[in-house]
């Protein structure tokens, strides 16, 4: 600021005046000082401006690298957070790098809150996390954290899913398990009491999987294995998430499965993946941008007002139907 007013010839009082955008300065003046600025290549650090005041007015954000859906819900997080006046710092949880150290990485930077997108820490570590700071949980519930939790109505995104496939008509029905992943064990559950509810508790069966391409993968060539040994496919998979659908198509369709003539899939999340794949994905939509708007607004809320306890965001998921869906193949006589 000393350079830029020594190049400009005015005072330094008036190049913060300037920078500011408050009144005090006349038209060619300021023109001179932004210029002389641009010229040595000098920008306002709001960051310790902000922090000489106490506050970073910044959301760090944790989430998972190759999740596609907390792309969306990143993307829905940046608008909404610079419309209440707040900064976003994104720190990732990758292979070799532990939620744990995404967050602190984000505490480090002086963010005023973290919201989590779809953590998967242990309780005790968000409990811990909540009391040290406004703590904001996308896509999982932690019942005894003192965190705010945003998610979705898991179960009525899957029996959505299983009405439908039913009501095609489809009965050997199979759900691959997103394993640890947020929301898996709502929707394994939900799974198996739609199986029961439709008098198809004989015809269950989850295999173990994980929110991955991988996991999708391994199950076509499983089920596949299976059809080579004489068993028959089954006629319709719920996959754990959009990715691991993703998975599964690719190895059944370049091995010659007509989707959805011999088999259905339909996915959860309707990631922008759904989108993406030659066969338009049937899959469960979460709001990607109702679900962040509301993480900032409970983050936004308790900074502001930190005697307010934790609330809960449930939203509503919906059924969307595609290409990937049909009937169910007609038994061999």
């Amino acid at each position: 600021m000393a350079d830029v007013a020594e190049k400009a010839g005015v005072s330094r009082a008036l190049v913060s005046i300037i920078f500011r955008d408050l009144p005090g300065a006349g038209r060619e003046t300021r023109e001179r000082v932004l210029r002389v600025a641009d010229e040595i290549g000098y920008r306002p650090d709001n960051a310790a401006r902000l922090l000489a005041r106490g506050r970073s007015r910044t959301l760090g954000v944790m989430f998972t690298v190759h999740q596609s859906f907390h792309m969306d819900l990143i993307a829905g997080i940046y608008p909404e957070a610079e419309r209440l006046g707040y900064d976003v710092l994104l720190s990732a949880a990758a292979q070799g790098r532990s939620e744990e150290k995404a967050v602190e990485a984000l505490l480090g930077h002086r963010c005023e809150a973290v919201i989590l997108l779809g953590p998967d820490a242990d309780p005790a570590y968000l409990d811990e996390l909540g009391r040290r700071t406004v703590t904001v949980s996308v896509s999982r519930r932690v019942p005894q954290a003192r965190v705010d939790f945003v998610h979705s109505a898991e179960g009525k995104g899957a029996r959505q899913a299983m009405d439908h496939l039913v009501e095609l008509g489809h009965r050997r029905i199979v759900h691959i398990d997103g394993g640890r992943g947020p929301g898996s064990a709502e929707r394994r559950r939900a799974y198996r009491a739609a199986m029961r509810r439709h008098g198809l508790e004989a015809e269950q069966r989850v295999i173990p999987g994980a929110h991955t391409e991988d996991s999708g993968i391994e199950t076509g060539r499983l089920l596949l294995a299976e059809r080579d040994q004489g068993l028959p496919l089954p006629t319709a998979v719920l996959a754990g998430n959009d990715r691991c659908a993703m998975g599964l198509l690719m190895t059944l369709t370049r091995a010659g499965v007509d989707v959805p003539r011999d088999l259905s899939v339909v996915g959860y999340d309707d990631s922008h993946l759904s989108h993406l794949m030659p066969i338009g994905l049937t899959t469960v939509r979460q709001d990607a941008v109702l679900m962040a708007e509301n993480a900032v607004r409970f983050a936004v809320d308790r900074l502001q007002n930190p005697e307010l306890e934790p609330r809960e965001a449930v939203l509503d998921p919906k059924l969307v139907v595609r290409g990937s869906s049909g009937p169910a193949p007609q038994e061999p006589a």
